[in-house]
C-alpha cells in the first residue's frame, strides 16, 4: 500500500472529518489522560483550520488539517524507506504537486523538525472543489511493501467502521470495547453518560466537556 492506494479508499472531506471528531472522542473516553491516546482533534488549531492528529509514541505520526479550501494529509513513519532522514530531505514527489492554496501547511512549524525540514513521507490533499484525494507523482523504492508508511498510519482511515476501531482499541488498550457504544459515536449522536460508562465505568461524562467541545462534539442534556 502506497499514498495512492490510501488515496482511493479516504472517505471524503466531511466524512473523513466526522471519523477523525469520533475517533478522539472514543480515545478521550478510553484514554483520559491526553498524553496515552493515539487519536486527536484539535477544532480551533488555528485561525480558519481544524486538525486531527495521530501519534503512535514510537515515533510515528499523522496530522489533517481541514480548512475552508479542504483537507491536507501529512504522515510520518519514521521506520518508512521514504523517511527524509535517510534520503537529504522528503523523498521526491512528496511535497512537490502540493497546490499552493496548502503550501503553507508544508512549511508548517509543527511539521517540521528543529531545521525546518518538513517531518513526511507521505502527504495527500484534496480542495474543496476536487472530486478525489490528490497525491504528488512518486517513484516508489522497489521491493518494499509500505514504502511511505501508508499502511501503518492509516488503517482506521481506509476502514471507517465502527469494528475497526474495536479492533484496534481491544489490541491497543487490552481491553473489551463495547461496539455498539462506538456505534453510537461514530454515528455523532450526543453522547450520553451510559454510553461513557459502557466504554469506561468509571469516567463521568462531566470530565469530557473539553474534549467535547475540542472535538466539536454533541452532548446530551
Amino acid at each position: 500500500m502506497t499514498a495512492h492506494d490510501v488515496a482511493r479508499l479516504l472517505p471524503d472531506i466531511p466524512q473523513l472529518r466526522d471519523l477523525c471528531r469520533s475517533m478522539a472522542v472514543l480515545e478521550a473516553i478510553l484514554s483520559p489522560e491526553w498524553s496515552d491516546r493515539y487519536y486527536s482533534y484539535d477544532a480551533d488549531w488555528s485561525a480558519g483550520e481544524e486538525m486531527a492528529s495521530m501519534r503512535n509514541g514510537s515515533g510515528d505520526e499523522y496530522s489533517i488539517v481541514f480548512s475552508a479550501a479542504g483537507a491536507y494529509v501529512r504522515g510520518f513513519d519514521h521506520e518508512a524507506g521514504m523517511s527524509p532522514y535517510g534520503n537529504d530531505g522528503p523523498w521526491p514527489g512528496v511535497l512537490d504537486s502540493v497546490p499552493e492554496v496548502f503550501r503553507h501547511c508544508v512549511q508548517e512549524p509543527a511539521f517540521c523538525d528543529e531545521h525546518g525540514m518538513p517531518v513526511v513521507t507521505i502527504c495527500l490533499w484534496r480542495a474543496a472543489s476536487d472530486g478525489c484525494w490528490r497525491v504528488g507523482e512518486i517513484d516508489y523504492p522497489d521491493g518494499v511493501s509500505d514504502p511511505d508508511g501508508a499502511m501503518h498510519l492509516f488503517p482506521q482511515l481506509v476502514d471507517p467502521t465502527p469494528e475497526a476501531f474495536q479492533r484496534f482499541a481491544e489490541d491497543y488498550y487490552e481491553v473489551p470495547v463495547d461496539l455498539n457504544a462506538v456505534r453510537h459515536v461514530y454515528a455523532l449522536r450526543p453522547l450520553t453518560q451510559a454510553v461513557v460508562t459502557a466504554l469506561n465505568a468509571d469516567l463521568p461524562l462531566a470530565d469530557l466537556t473539553d474534549d467535547l467541545a475540542s472535538a466539536q462534539y454533541p452532548c446530551a442534556p
